[in-house]
C-alpha cells in the first residue's frame, strides 16, 4: 500500500475522537470560536476516510503537527465488525407497507428483506434503516408513490443506489456516489413517483446524536466554568489592587506627614 492511498483508507471511532480532541483545544486556546468549532466537530463525526478528516484540522496546531490521525500501512482497517453483525440473512421483519390516505412507519430495531415493496396513494411513509439489520448484503427498496411521498433514512457507510423514476414527481438522488464502508450494506432504491416524490436522506444514529449532544453540553459547562474562575480571578486581581494603592497612597499623604509632626 503507497502513501497516496491513506486519504481513501476508512477512518475509525478512535481517530475521529482523535480530531476531536484537537478541535476542543482549538477552541479552549481561543483559536476557534463557537460557530467554528461546532460546525467542524459536526463534520468530524459525519467523516468516513481520512482524506475527510484531513481538512478539518489542517490550519491547527496538532502538538505533533500531523493533521491525519496516525495510521499504519502495513494493516488494513477493520471497521467491519458492526456491520458483520446486523447482516442477520433469514426474513425480514415484513416484505412491505401500505398508505392509502394514511402513513405508514417501519423504524427501529428491525430486519429488513431483500426486497421491500411500499405503495402510497395520497399518503405517505418513512423507512427508516439506522437501526435496522438486513437480510443480505444488498436489499432493495421499492417505493411506489402516487399522489403521496415516502421518505427512505439511512445510516452513514451504507451505500446508496437510485433507481426509481419520476412522473411529474420526483425520486432523490442526492446520496448516490457515497462510498459505503467495507462489509457494508448497499441499499437500492426502486419504483416509481406520480405526482408524488420519494426522498432519501442519509442521518446519524441516535447514538451519534446523543454523544455530539453531551459533547456540546460538556463543553458548554466547561466554558462557563471557566469564564467563573475568570471573573473570581479578576476580582481577586481588583481588590488586591485597590489593598496596595490604597497602602501607597497611605504612605505618601502630605497631611499625614503633617499630622505626624503635629503629633510630635
Amino acid at each position: 500500500m503507497t502513501d497516496d492511498a491513506v486519504p481513501d483508507l476508512r477512518a475509525s471511532d478512535a481517530d475521529r475522537e482523535r480530531v476531536a480532541e484537537i478541535l476542543r483545544d482549538a477552541l479552549a486556546e481561543g483559536r476557534l470560536d463557537m460557530a467554528e468549532f461546532e460546525e467542524r466537530l459536526d463534520a468530524t463525526y459525519q467523516a468516513r476516510t481520512y482524506g475527510e478528516l484531513a481538512p478539518i484540522t489542517r490550519d491547527l496546531p496538532a502538538g505533533n503537527g500531523v493533521a491525519v490521525p496516525p495510521v499504519s500501512l502495513h494493516k488494513e482497517p477493520a471497521p467491519t465488525e458492526g456491520w458483520a453483525g446486523r447482516i442477520v440473512g433469514g426474513e425480514g421483519s415484513s416484505t412491505g407497507a401500505v398508505a392509502v390516505m394514511s402513513g405508514f412507519q417501519r423504524k427501529g430495531r428491525w430486519t429488513v428483506p431483500r426486497k421491500f415493496t411500499c405503495f402510497a396513494f395520497w399518503g405517505g411513509g418513512e423507512i427508516d434503516l439506522r437501526e435496522a439489520d438486513f437480510a443480505d448484503r444488498e436489499v432493495e427498496i421499492n417505493c411506489i408513490a402516487i399522489m403521496g411521498g415516502m421518505e427512505v433514512i439511512v445510516p452513514p457507510g451504507v451505500e446508496v443506489v437510485v433507481r426509481g423514476v419520476g412522473i411529474m414527481g420526483g425520486f432523490d438522488h442526492r446520496e448516490e456516489g457515497v462510498p459505503g464502508d467495507p462489509g457494508a450494506p448497499r441499499v437500492v432504491v426502486t419504483g416509481f413517483a406520480f405526482w408524488g416524490g420519494v426522498g432519501v436522506e442519509r442521518k446519524e444514529t441516535w447514538a451519534q446524536r446523543q454523544r455530539l449532544k453531551e459533547e456540546r453540553q460538556r463543553l458548554k459547562e466547561e466554558r462557563r466554568r471557566e469564564k467563573l474562575e475568570r471573573e473570581a480571578g479578576r476580582r481577586e486581581l481588583d481588590g488586591s489592587r485597590h489593598d496596595l494603592l490604597g497602602d501607597l497612597h497611605g504612605r505618601h499623604d502630605p497631611h499625614r506627614e503633617r499630622r505626624r509632626g503635629d503629633t510630635a
